[in-house]
C-alpha cells in the first residue's frame, strides 16, 4: 500500500462547548472562523474556557488526517514543531500511540494550542489559535532525507501553512521532486482570502488533490459550491467540495459525482474535514474508484461529527471500518 506524508500545525486541541456566543463576541472571533492569537490572549481565552470546562486532544489539521489514515492501516508519517512542555508531550505521544512515524521537532516557543468554541444549533466551530511552537517550523527543517522513501507516495498540507508560504512552497517542491501525489486541505475561508493569489499558485502548479468546504471554495473561487467545484477541478486533478450536512461532490477531469451524507448525529463538526480527507486518500490510496473514495470520505466525517473533539471512539472505529471494508469491497481492514 501507499505510504503519506503529512506536514501541518502540531497543535493540542482545548475544546469548549458554549452556552451562547457571548465569549465569541467578547474575543471579536466572527463564527466559524480561525482567527490567530498571540500568548497573551491566548492564556485568557484559555482561563475563560476553563471556567466552563475543556478538553484536551492531540489536534491539527493535516495531524488529524494523518492520524486517521494510520487507524485505517495506511503507513503514515507526520512532520510538525512543538514546544518542550506539557502539550508537545501529549502530541507526540498521541501520534506514537496511532503507530504514526513522527518526525517531532522542538522549538523555542510554547506548543502551539487551538482553542475551539462549539455552538449551536450545528455543532459550528470557531478557533483562536496560538500556533506557539508550531509557528517555528521553518523551510530549513524539512531536510530531504525525511522524504526518503515516498516516492510515489501521498503529501498531504494543510492550508493553515500558509501563514510561511516559504516552508509551504518548500514542501511542495520536495514533494514534486519526490514524484508525490499532492493533496491540499483549504483549512478556512479567511485563510484562503487572505493568501488567494498565492493558493492560486500553489494549486495549478503543484497541487493533484483539492479540498474545500462551501465558504472555502468560495473565498477561493467566488463562485457556489457546484461552479466552485468545476473551478477548482480546472486546476487539479481531484477537486472534493465538502457542503455539511447536505453531503459532499467530488470531480475529476469529466467525472463528477454527488456523495449522500452519511447518516451521523452530529454534536460537534470539528475534524470533520480532517477525517473526510483521511478516508478519501485512504481509498484512493487503495486504487478505489472516484465515488467511493467521496464515500469513504463521508462514512468517516460521519463518525467523528458524533464526538466532542476530533478523535473517534473505538466503537464508531469499529462500526465505520465495517462499512468502509463493505463500500470498498475487502476483507482485512
Amino acid at each position: 500500500m501507499k505510504s503519506i506524508l503529512g506536514i501541518g500545525n502540531a497543535l493540542t486541541d482545548i475544546l469548549a462547548v458554549l452556552p451562547d456566543d457571548t465569549l465569541l463576541k467578547k474575543y471579536n472571533l466572527p463564527p466559524g472562523s480561525m482567527q490567530h492569537v498571540d500568548a497573551p490572549t491566548g492564556n485568557k481565552i484559555w482561563s475563560d474556557l476553563k471556567k466552563i470546562g475543556v478538553q484536551y486532544v492531540a489536534g491539527g489539521s493535516a495531524a488529524n488526517t494523518i492520524s486517521a489514515t494510520a487507524i485505517l492501516g495506511m503507513p503514515s508519517a507526520f512532520i510538525g514543531k512543538v514546544g518542550d512542555d506539557e502539550l508537545g508531550s501529549l502530541f507526540h505521544s498521541d501520534q506514537k500511540q496511532n503507530g504514526i512515524r513522527s518526525i517531532i521537532l522542538k522549538g523555542t516557543a510554547a506548543s502551539g494550542r487551538a482553542m475551539v468554541f462549539i455552538t449551536a444549533p450545528n455543532a459550528d466551530r470557531t478557533f483562536a489559535t496560538y500556533l506557539g511552537a508550531a509557528l517555528q517550523l521553518e523551510p530549513e527543517d524539512l531536510k530531504p532525507e525525511y522524504f526518503e522513501g515516498y516516492e510515489h507516495d501521498y503529501l498531504h498540507l494543510e492550508g493553515y501553512l500558509v501563514q510561511n508560504q516559504r516552508l509551504f512552497r518548500r514542501a511542495v517542491e520536495i514533494g514534486r521532486e519526490h514524484h508525490m501525489t499532492i493533496s491540499l486541505d483549504m483549512a478556512s475561508y479567511n485563510v484562503v482570502e487572505s493568501n488567494n493569489a498565492f493558493l492560486h499558485d500553489i494549486v495549478r502548479n503543484y497541487v493533484d488533490i483539492v479540498f474545500a468546504n462551501e465558504t472555502e471554495a468560495k473565498a477561493f473561487t467566488g463562485l457556489e459550491p457546484r461552479e466552485a467545484l468545476d473551478e477548482m477541478a480546472s486546476m487539479c486533478k481531484i477537486a472534493a467540495v465538502k457542503i455539511g450536512k447536505s453531503g459532499s461532490m467530488v470531480r475529476s477531469g469529466e467525472q463528477y459525482h454527488f456523495i449522500e451524507p452519511w447518516p451521523g448525529e452530529a454534536v460537534d463538526a470539528t475534524g470533520a474535514g480532517d477525517t473526510y480527507a483521511a478516508g478519501f486518500l485512504f481509498a484512493l490510496a487503495n486504487g478505489m474508484p472516484l465515488e467511493v473514495c467521496g464515500q469513504v470520505g463521508s462514512a468517516l466525517a460521519a463518525k467523528v461529527v458524533e464526538v466532542i473533539g476530533t478523535k473517534i471512539d473505538i466503537p464508531r472505529w469499529k462500526e465505520v471500518k465495517k462499512e468502509i471494508r463493505r463500500l470498498m469491497g475487502v476483507t482485512d481492514l
